[in-house]
């Protein structure tokens, strides 16, 4: 279920579509940092995946919340630069520190791609 929620989820964030509908008028920052607080997936793997432990479940999570409130304070016109470059340190940090099983080394890196590049990164026509 999370797999799928999570490869879905960026392929749907990052439809033209959904940026539309994520990005239009009257959404803000609030509600953008809202979606990303509001997958608490790593707290479910923590819980029901062996090897996946509470800490790293909230570094994964902290790592996430935290650069989508970077990206979101940094000014429209380089928020794609500084998405990808938060988007890379949280994948280098989960992928090199966190303790995740093998079976679960795809989780934070994609995790990191649905929200912080997929969600977060409007249309270009649209900044």
């Amino acid at each position: 279920m999370v797999a799928f929620d999570l490869f879905g989820g960026t392929v749907v964030n990052a439809t033209r579509s959904a940026k539309r509908r994520f990005h239009r008028p009257g959404r803000s920052s609030r509600h953008h940092l809202g979606f990303v607080a509001v997958h608490v997936q790593p707290f479910v793997l923590a819980l029901l995946v062996p090897g996946f432990g509470v800490l790293s479940a909230s570094t994964v999570y902290a790592l996430t919340l935290g650069g989508a409130a970077v990206i979101l304070l940094a000014p429209r016109d380089l928020r794609r630069p500084v998405a990808f470059a938060v988007s890379a340190l949280a994948i280098t940090v989960t992928s090199t520190s966190v303790a995740v099983p093998v079976e679960l080394a795809w989780f934070a890196p994609v995790l990191v791609i649905k929200l912080l590049l997929a969600h977060l990164l409007p249309e270009d026509a649209e900044r």
